[in-house]
């Protein structure tokens, strides 16, 4: 495909689906044993529904949690989703961070464009501004970003800072947080080409995995 024929190829459109709940850590922690004795997502969505494995109230509001949580965990490696199980509360945290910016592009850009970036330059904050702009000047080549309502907008946003601060990578206040990633999980993370490492406020990136 020549220059010209690359440039007038539509971008793919961001998923933007990420409404339901934040990190999801605590019910991917209860899924990942199911897929680690089936193999299977369809199966461990159906499972999980038919024994409310999450322990919710409604059965809508399984289907909604469940559905996400696969979506998210199934972005992973076998050997990911075995860690869930074997991780500590923090690894968990910073590997269902990895998922959600895996399973939606706009997420994972922002991490590395925006997160990791303000980090490298030594920018101590991270505020709701940072990310309207960020989607602003997306929207120049996904029109996607232009068509959502303002509420919308909003409850992405909202879910987005709520992942970084479970995941221990921003304060209540908007500080950027380093990533106390432990050799393990860095090492998992730094094996994808390019490195998961991107994603958080850590100076090591691929071939590094030392952890801070």
């Amino acid at each position: 495909m020549n220059d010209a024929a690359a440039s007038s190829v539509a971008p793919v459109r961001y998923a933007l689906s990420f409404t339901t709940g934040t990190l999801l850590a605590h019910e991917a922690a209860l899924l990942a044993p199911l897929y680690a004795q089936h193999r299977d997502w369809e199966k461990v969505r159906r499972l999980a529904l038919e024994s409310n494995v999450l322990q919710v109230r409604t059965h809508s509001t399984g289907i909604r949690l469940v559905r996400e949580t696969v979506k998210r965990l199934s972005v992973l490696t076998d050997d990911e989703v075995s860690l869930v199980t074997e991780v500590t509360a923090s690894e968990r945290s910073h590997l269902m961070w990895a998922a959600a910016c895996r399973r939606y592009e706009l997420i994972g850009e922002f991490a590395e464009e925006v997160l990791h970036e303000r980090f490298l330059l030594l920018a101590p904050t991270l505020d709701h501004q940072d990310f309207d702009g960020f989607v602003r000047s997306k929207a120049l080549w996904h029109e996607e970003l232009v068509e959502i309502r303002d509420s919308t907008l909003r409850k992405l946003r909202s879910n987005v800072f709520g992942m970084l601060k479970e995941a221990g990578l921003l304060s209540v206040a908007g500080r950027i947080m380093p990533a106390l990633l432990s050799e393990r999980l860095s090492v998992a993370l730094s094996s994808h080409t390019p490195s998961d490492l991107r994603f958080f406020p850590i100076r090591a990136m691929a071939g590094e995995v030392t952890a801070l």
